[in-house]
């Protein structure tokens, strides 16, 4: 029965790429949480899944689509998400822009103020050479050619040394179990440190990613100030950021 049961939950971990323990228990509504975890684990042991926390991923799973591909997936979304954040921003501060695809489409709403703009997006500091009044930093480090990030201990380094007033930040995925998640430990380390420097830090996640698991867990809601999504988001994340003092935009 177990050999049966952890087959069914392999066959589902590859086909979603990702799973959540929650997803997994209504697949085998029969068995415990323990039961899935002890499952997992040995799924894990024969080198057939990769546990991450709050679920489990494929192996074949490599972490976020291509820039070029999420460049074209929820459009809209990421432009409603884009005009919420604008109202956030104040002339004369400090903003941090994350390589988010989300933070480009807000890079090309930004009007023409007075700010101190760091970022780590290459792409998100061309796009702001557009405007004239803004002073824009592209952080320094190692470029993933995949997700167009900057990372590594050169970005974390200069970080540590400036000083943020507000930090837009896009995740891969999120649940209630574990948080805002991302693809890569490089990621993962940036985001963390960001949000650790800012005065206010601004999640910016669309309802697609709220059905996502990720490898790397970045921040959970008690760490972060708002959380901008493109409509309602489902009553037991909203409850939950919510408890944790998070303004829903």
């Amino acid at each position: 029965m177990n050999h049966i049961r952890q087959e069914l939950i392999l066959e589902y971990v590859e086909r979603h790429n990702v799973a959540t323990i929650k997803e997994l228990q209504a697949l085998c509504p029969d068995v415990s949480l323990m039961t899935i975890h002890r499952d997992l684990q040995a799924l894990e042991n024969r080198g057939m899944v990769v546990k991450v926390r709050g679920g489990a991923r494929s192996v074949r799973h490599t972490g976020d689509p291509g820039f070029d591909v999420r460049m074209q997936e929820n459009n809209l979304a990421k432009t409603t998400i884009a005009h919420k954040a604008l109202e956030l921003i104040q002339p004369h501060t400090s903003v941090f822009l994350d390589a988010s695809t989300t933070n480009l489409v807000l890079a090309r709403s930004l009007p023409d103020i007075h700010l101190n703009i760091f970022t780590t997006g290459p792409s998100i500091a061309l796009e702001l050479c557009r405007l004239h009044n803004p002073v824009v930093t592209l952080c320094c480090g190692a470029i993933n050619r995949k997700n167009l990030a900057l990372s590594g201990q050169n970005t974390l380094e200069m970080l540590e040394k400036i000083n943020i007033d507000m930090a837009f930040i896009g995740v891969s995925g999120c649940s209630v179990e574990a948080g805002f998640t991302c693809g890569t430990e490089g990621d993962m380390l940036v985001k963390a440190k960001v949000i650790q420097k800012a005065r206010t830090s601004v999640i910016m996640c669309d309802r697609a990613k709220l059905s996502r698991l990720m490898p790397y867990t970045f921040a959970r809601p008690e760490d972060v100030d708002y959380l901008i999504s493109d409509g309602t988001l489902p009553d037991p994340f909203a409850q939950a950021a919510r408890q944790a003092g998070v303004t829903l935009l």
